[in-house]
């Protein structure tokens, strides 16, 4: 897995409970989707110059261990698999000084033209570089 993200749990992110709230998890995980994007060649420049973009079409995020205020996170993620118009990949969220699996999430983007507002097939550039960080046992 390839690290995407590291940062750290501020009070401001924290809920009732004195831990990180969920909208955090999501946003943190939003941060590693576009460092991994970036490694594929799906980066800003790119968007901004073919009219292209990414929707999340599918989240599925697991929630294993609490993070609290000054706890250091780090994000591991892979491709788990690329279709036509379509990629699927994995983050995981660790404690960066205890190691503890913090929460995992596994996402479906799509690829889009932003002019017509529709998926759009994968260039085969980005297809093929997907194909060179995903996972063996797939």
């Amino acid at each position: 897995m390839i690290e995407t993200y590291r940062g750290v749990v501020y009070p401001y992110q924290l809920d009732h409970m004195d831990h990180m709230n969920v909208q955090w998890y999501t946003s943190k995980f939003d941060e590693g989707t576009w460092h991994l994007f970036a490694m594929i060649g799906l980066t800003s420049d790119y968007f901004i110059k073919n009219n292209k973009g990414m929707a999340a079409l599918e989240q599925t995020t697991k929630y294993k261990a609490e993070l609290m205020a000054g706890n250091l996170v780090v994000i591991r993620s892979e491709i788990l698999e690329v279709r036509d118009k379509t990629i699927r990949f994995f983050h995981s969220m660790e404690n960066a000084e205890t190691g503890v699996e913090a929460a995992t999430t596994e996402l479906i983007a799509a690829h889009l033209d932003r002019s017509l507002r529709k998926a759009s097939p994968l260039p085969d550039n980005i297809s093929e570089k997907c194909a060179g960080l995903m996972r063996v046992s797939n």
